[in-house]
């Protein structure tokens, strides 16, 4: 990754399947911000916290949103919100959960730690791609985010 390169979208999701469905739905709604799929929590921390492999990036372009699943390798997706929201550089960028968990435990604890969306991925094709592209269209054309 350059050290120049904007990620409007930086969607966590260890699922080949739901990425590519992410990415299709939000494609497919006309959404052209750049965006960037990580498989796990500590990279994405890498990512929005410019570390390792991405120590190169520019620290004051983070991410507009941050799509994250719950059940990540090497750190959970309640991990990663906490770490994004405890940080006071990045605790403005809106953080929506997109879990298969309907667990009111997960649902509780993602809001608790700063969760700006908790939602639960649709079973069926065609619904998982409405609520995508909805997801994107809200977050990054109707939100506005502090300073923009």
């Amino acid at each position: 990754m350059e050290n120049d390169t904007v990620i409007d979208i930086l969607l966590i999701e260890d699922n080949p399947q739901d990425a590519e469905l992410a990415i299709r739905a939000l494609r497919r709604s006309n959404i052209t911000n750049t965006l960037h799929v990580v498989e796990d929590g500590a990279e994405a921390l890498d990512l929005i916290f410019c570390r390792g492999a991405h120590g190169g990036r520019d620290f004051s372009r983070p991410p507009k949103v941050v799509f994250l699943d719950l059940k990540l390798p090497k750190m959970d997706g309640l991990e990663v919100l906490k770490a994004i929201k405890l940080d006071e550089r990045t605790r403005a960028i809106p953080v929506v959960v997109v879990s298969s968990s309907r667990e009111n435990p997960d649902i509780q604890a993602a809001y608790a730690l700063g969760a700006n969306s908790y939602v639960v991925k649709p079973v069926g094709f065609d619904a998982f791609l409405e609520v995508m592209s909805n997801l994107g269209l809200y977050w990054l054309l109707v939100n506005q985010l502090p300073g923009k």
